[in-house]
């Protein structure tokens, strides 16, 4: 069966659709304009609030980083030799000048032996020198006497002297080797003494501990081949990186606290005690060093670590949660609950200090009541709210204005 269109039925079906449209148009921007939108009109919001306080507030700065040890030293030989004796290990206690390894010395102890007597033999040339010498002056005082008395000639004279001023230089030369093998003897005792490693400070705490072993007793080593490290872990060193927004606010002596995830609930005290007068280029941070207090040995290098400082602290200030806070229009600000409960409208404020989920509101100053915390993404400037049964208990801070007090 077909249906055929006339004309007049087409304007009629063109007419209804058209009318049909407008009245959906009509009912969407009375929705729209707050007639049956949420938070407007007929319906509303389901929320949850929380009142406004008088609180406590701390500026922190929060930051991760890196224990060190204080001090590092790598222990090794300055000369060449075999590992005898390796006298510690990983984790022993070591004092300043106590004896941590012994080298093969063989070949040092015959070097100081030949040294010594390198050193009798030149004392012997100098004894030797020295007679010559007291010989040569005496044949001199005779030479003179004879000369003035006309029995020896001025040749003979000239010789004589001349005999003398060789003496004189055969024992200063005699002098100068001993001088030459004492130092030698000196030296192969220095290089003997090079075999008994040992590791020795002037500052700090006289008792540290071993950290790293990087040879074996048998080992040969060459000079300067790292046997142990040696590190002081009472103080500790907390080592941060801070961008140039916190650096100017870091001061040398500041405190600080350090709290380290193996250590739930545990904190640690200490205070900056170098800040570097310069952030890397490739990072934009610069390196600050916090000494922190480790009398049990609890913290060890290489641990993460966050580090809190503390920049400021204010009591008595108005807070409240940071959830409340919303943004309208560009501007930030909260919803602030009407004396009913039943409506809501957006304020305006302007924040201080956030920390721990709270936040500091310095303008305005005379708001109090209640706040939205949940929901309020649902609300334009103001609107009808619904509280749960939990949020209708609620009652604004003791002493405090009513809600709808600010401007």
């Amino acid at each position: 069966m077909k249906i055929k269109f006339t004309r007049k039925r087409m304007v009629l079906i063109t007419g209804a659709v058209l009318v049909a449209s407008f009245l959906g148009w009509k009912i969407y921007q009375k929705a729209k304009s707050g007639a049956g939108g949420p938070g407007f009109g007929g319906v509303a919001v389901a929320v949850e609030v929380a009142p406004i306080a008088r609180g406590a507030l701390r500026d922190l700065g929060s930051y991760t980083g890196t224990m060190t040890a204080k001090t590092n030293v790598t222990v090794s030989p300055k000369i060449a030799g075999r590992l005898n004796r390796l006298l510690v290990d990983i984790g022993d206690p070591v004092r300043s000048g106590q004896l941590l390894a012994v080298l093969d010395d063989d070949e040092y102890r015959q070097q100081a032996i030949q040294a010594e007597a390198d050193l009798r033999v030149a004392k012997a040339n100098l004894e030797e020198a020295r007679s010559s010498l007291t010989m040569a002056e005496r044949n001199l005082e005779r030479a003179r006497a004879l000369h003035q008395s006309g029995i020896q000639s001025d040749a003979q004279l000239d010789q004589v002297l001349a005999a003398n001023e060789s003496q004189q230089a055969r024992f200063h030369v005699a002098e100068a080797q001993v001088a030459n093998r004492e130092a030698a003897l000196e030296s192969a005792r220095v290089r003997l003494s090079y075999t008994r490693i040992a590791a020795t400070w002037e500052r700090g705490r006289p008792v540290r501990y071993v950290g790293e072993r990087f040879a074996d007793e048998g080992a040969l080593l060459a000079a300067n081949t790292p046997i142990l490290s040696v590190i002081e872990l009472q103080p500790i060193t907390a080592v941060i990186h801070v961008t140039d927004r916190e650096y100017f606010r870091l001061k040398t002596g500041q405190p600080a606290t350090v709290s380290g995830s193996a250590f739930p609930g545990k904190v640690f005290s200490g205070r900056i005690v170098r800040i570097a007068p310069l952030l890397q280029e490739a990072s934009r941070q610069a390196r600050v060093e916090i000494e922190v207090d480790n009398p049990e040995r609890l913290l060890k290098p290489g641990m993460f670590i966050t580090v809190e400082i503390e920049f400021a602290r204010r009591a008595g200030v108005m807070v409240v949660p940071y959830n409340a806070l919303a943004k309208r229009g560009g501007q930030q600000g909260v919803f602030l609950v009407a004396e009913d409960g039943q409506a809501a409208r957006f304020l305006p404020v302007r924040t201080g200090i956030m920390e721990g989920g709270q936040v500091e509101i310095l303008e305005p100053k005379d708001i109090s009541g209640r706040v939205v915390v949940l929901g309020h993404y649902l609300l334009e400037t103001e609107g009808r709210i619904i509280l749960p049964e939990a949020g209708n208990g609620l009652k604004p801070a003791a002493g405090g204005k009513k809600a709808g007090g600010g401007k």
